[in-house]
């Protein structure tokens, strides 16, 4: 407010304060970005499917049942840590800028991964085996918190606004590159090596080649520039003289709105996330009973298939808008999940594949956007700690529990279809909370910051644009109404 008229501030902006995006330059952040999101999944996908030799490796000293019990727990183990790595690296990001906490996340999860490759098994130095592993898969989740929010705040704040959808859904590539890297190679090295070989030593190659693609990916980021949108930030704070960075308790009493719109999105994005990629395997297998190859080389063709896919809806979501996409998409998981594991249960190649495929369809349309809705949800000050906070939680309390949940459900209903009933329930909420409650945020500036342009010839359409170039004051002076107000508490 303006407390001398009592009018509120009209936001505003100059043709010096909109940034001029270079494509090539944001390209370029992409792929360096992406990169760390495809370690982050390749090491996923390396332990997912090297679990049971882990567990005859370092859990030697139980039964084989234990042993996949043990080697499961400390898999999931690193999902306890991701709400306070997020809560770490996101108040920093915030504050010391995101490249510099990228840099830090990437290599602290190279290290983790790489040091699982080094560490010896059970039979040669005892308890101290499985400790060692549960203290790398601490770090890995640690480093994850704030990897993911700050590789969708970094993207979204260096390409344009009216292809933000398109180049932002270059980071879901990277993480279905990394996925079939790491399932890819773990097939291949068991074919090739044998399965006593695997167990003997090359289980441990996987998780060494983290080490050099760390490095690698370690130097493609430091040729980056910081985010435009966060130097604008500290442009302003420095001509202000001084330091308005949001402490977690701000965070949460003054944007919460975001945070639980947040929350409800990354729910059923990862609920489906993880049943379709995760959880699907083993529903192959132990479920229905079909052979390890078949299961795992349909899915990974699958998920060949979801990379243009999900290129495709980045692109369609900056023509038609990320919330309709997302509407779509959650209509079609409602509609079409029964038929997809009706499908998927008949048995036959192909009816296996379509099935697969369909869910697949889905998931990469809602994955396409996601990456450029989640960070538009946050403003400037508070974009990679909300968005680290809230994505965190919620994939902890929803994603990583899916497998465990839907597992639980079959145990005791004997009902197949449960995976897709759970589906159905996550996007029933979805579409609600969605059609009520979401803005579409598709070829709009981010919230709180200038305009980003992709060339010169965009500059006037924008300033002759400015009410919808804005869409986020009115949010901002409710925001700034109620510090005010919260200042005034203090003061009185």
């Amino acid at each position: 407010m303006d407390r001398k008229k009592g009018k509120r501030k009209k936001y505003k902006f100059s043709k010096d304060e909109i940034t001029v995006v270079d494509t090539d330059v944001a390209k370029k952040t992409v792929v360096a970005t992406a990169l760390g999101n495809a370690m982050e999944w390749f090491d996923f996908g390396i332990y997912s499917y090297l679990v049971v030799i882990i567990g005859t490796v370092f859990y030697s000293g139980v039964s084989d049942s234990a042993q996949l019990v043990f080697s499961f727990g400390t898999f999931a183990v690193a999902f306890l840590v991701r709400p306070i790595g997020g809560m770490f690296f996101g108040m920093l990001g915030d504050r010391l800028g995101r490249k510099k906490i990228l840099a830090v996340t990437l290599i602290m999860m190279a290290i983790a991964t790489f040091s699982i490759g080094l560490i010896p098994s059970y039979e040669s130095i005892g308890i101290t085996a499985p400790i060692l592993l549960l203290c790398a898969r601490l770090i890995q989740g640690f480093s994850t918190g704030g990897e993911y929010a700050g590789a969708m705040t970094f993207i979204a704040e260096s390409t344009p606004d009216k292809k933000r959808g398109f180049m932002a859904s270059g980071l879901e590539v990277g993480t279905l590159a990394g996925y079939i890297l790491g399932a890819g190679l773990v097939t291949a090295l068991t074919y090739g090596l044998g399965t006593e070989t695997m167990h003997d030593w090359g289980w441990r190659v996987p998780f060494l080649i983290a080490g050099p693609m760390g490095m690698i990916g370690l130097y493609l980021r430091n040729q980056l520039e910081e985010s435009p949108a966060f130097a604008a930030m500290e442009e302003k704070i420095e001509e202000m003289g001084r330091k308005p960075h949001v402490s977690m308790k701000e965070l949460f009493q003054f944007h919460r709105r975001s945070l639980l719109l947040c929350l409800v999105l990354v729910f059923f994005y990862n609920v489906i996330d993880y049943t379709v990629l995760t959880y699907m395997p083993s529903h192959l297998t132990a479920v229905l009973g079909y052979g390890e190859t078949k299961g795992l080389l349909l899915i990974l063709i699958v998920m060949f298939i979801m990379i243009p896919i999900v290129l495709a809806m980045g692109y369609f979501a900056d023509q038609v808008g990320n919330k309709r996409i997302i509407q779509i998409s959650l209509i079609g998981v409602i509609v079409l999940s029964i038929p997809s594991f009706l499908l998927i249960g008949e048995g036959s190649n192909w009816q296996v594949f379509f099935g697969l495929l369909i869910l697949g369809t889905l998931l990469s349309s809602i994955k396409g956007t996601m990456t450029s809705l989640l960070p538009s949800l946050f403003f400037t000050e508070v974009r990679y700690g909300g968005l680290a906070i809230a994505y965190n939680i919620s994939a902890s309390l929803f994603g990583g529990t899916a497998p465990l949940l839907i597992s639980w459900l079959i145990a005791m209903t004997a009902n197949r279809l449960m995976p897709a009933y759970y589906l159905i329930f996550a996007s029933a909420i979805g579409i609600v909370v969605v059609t009520l409650f979401l803005k579409s945020t598709s070829g709009k500036p981010l919230r709180g910051s200038p305009p980003a342009v992709a060339g010169e010839e965009e500059i006037k359409e924008v300033l002759e644009e400015t009410d919808r170039v804005l869409w986020w004051s009115e949010e901002k002076h409710q925001i700034e109404a109620k510090i005010e107000e919260a200042d005034k508490g203090k003061i009185g």
